[in-house]
């Protein structure tokens, strides 16, 4: 007679389960790209429905076939006709005739706005003041992919200010490897608010906050960062080196080191950096990767001493400031209007009914 052996009922050793739920990663991964995608559908749709609305309203308002009193009876019919559905109220209503408004002709950002949330699209429709910042936030906010708690902090430290009035200073060889695209990936000035660093701090303070707000500070530097090693160590000659942060940027494609310094920039700062680098390029970059960047994260700098000491390095490096604290955005602004040469005509201020 034929054997017939009953199936195992034994349960997967504690390895074997470890392996298998391993595989589940996959699954996992599919239905958070599909909910991702069904989310963007959503939001597309959304969005679009509350451009045709704008556009309808202005329409009519321009044409004088309504007044403005007219939206006010359309919030209270789209109220009681749809009482199941929020977001048509009169404030929103008219929100959505200024989006139509600002944006209709712009051909550049119109394929953003689709991309966020309309969450976003108000904070940077009512917070933006001129047509350049308002591209600055959707750009960078579509890039980087930023929340809406993370977008509101980029509009507190005045992203769009700095950005204009004192881009990043690198060296020579940054903009040769990579272009200015590559240069303006890096900043003049980091916010490293979220810290709570004393006023007099150490770097050992400063390099255990970044190490505890890691993913806060990768947000920060930039979405392609990638965190390689904290002290990561080096050896030349026989003799033991540690480089404070190691970085590896996904879209350069090569590895970034980071030096601290809770000082003001000096000069020959940049010679350890540089030596940094060269260990960097010699025995730990891959054949396919680019040269190593180096960035100088200091607590002060004097610009004018920092592009003399950039402008001979043959490293691709450059000097950053850090920033315990929220800049002063009134000051900024200031600059900016002055930078623009705005004396006689404001900005397109943003309605606010």
């Amino acid at each position: 007679m034929p054997s017939h052996r009953k199936p195992s009922t034994s349960s997967p050793s504690p390895a074997g389960l470890q392996t298998v739920e391993a595989t589940f990663a996959e699954v996992v991964d599919l239905i958070e790209q599909a909910r991702q995608r069904a989310y963007q559908a959503v939001n597309t749709e959304l969005v679009a429905l509350y451009w045709k609305i704008g556009r309808y309203i202005s329409a009519k308002i321009e044409a004088a076939v309504w007044g403005e009193g007219v939206v006010d009876r359309l919030a209270e019919h789209l109220a009681r006709t749809l009482p199941g559905q929020r977001g048509f109220t009169r404030r929103n209503l008219f929100r959505m005739r200024q989006f139509y408004e600002v944006y209709r002709g712009d051909e550049k950002v119109t394929p953003l706005v689709t991309q966020l949330p309309w969450t976003h699209n108000l904070i940077i429709l009512t917070q933006a003041k001129r047509a350049e910042e308002r591209e600055f936030y959707l750009r960078l906010a579509v890039q980087e992919r930023w929340g809406k708690r993370e977008l509101e902090r980029q509009f507190r430290l005045a992203a769009f200010e700095q950005a204009v009035l004192t881009p990043a200073r690198v060296s020579p060889a940054v903009t040769q490897l990579h272009g200015q695209a590559g240069a303006d990936l890096f900043k003049d000035a980091y916010a490293l608010e979220f810290l709570d660093l004393p006023a007099a701090h150490t770097e050992a303070d400063l390099h255990r906050g970044l190490l505890a707000q890691l993913r806060t500070f990768l947000i920060e530097l930039g979405r392609d960062f990638c965190f390689v090693g904290s002290e990561f160590p080096l050896q030349v000659g026989g003799r033991d080196f540690a480089l404070d942060l190691l970085f590896f940027h996904r879209g350069l494609n090569c590895l970034v080191a980071i030096e601290l310094k809770v000082e003001r920039f000096e000069p020959e700062h940049l010679g350890k950096l540089n030596f940094y680098l060269e260990a960097l390029d010699r025995d730990v970059r891959k054949s396919h990767e680019n040269p190593a960047i180096g960035v100088l994260l200091c607590a002060s700098k004097d610009n004018e001493v920092v592009e003399y000491a950039l402008s001979r390095t043959l490293s691709p490096a450059l000097v950053a400031q850090y920033q315990t604290q929220l800049p002063d955005k009134q000051l900024l602004a200031a600059k900016l209007h002055e930078f623009y040469g705005l004396t006689t005509s404001a900005p397109d201020a943003p309605v606010n009914r």
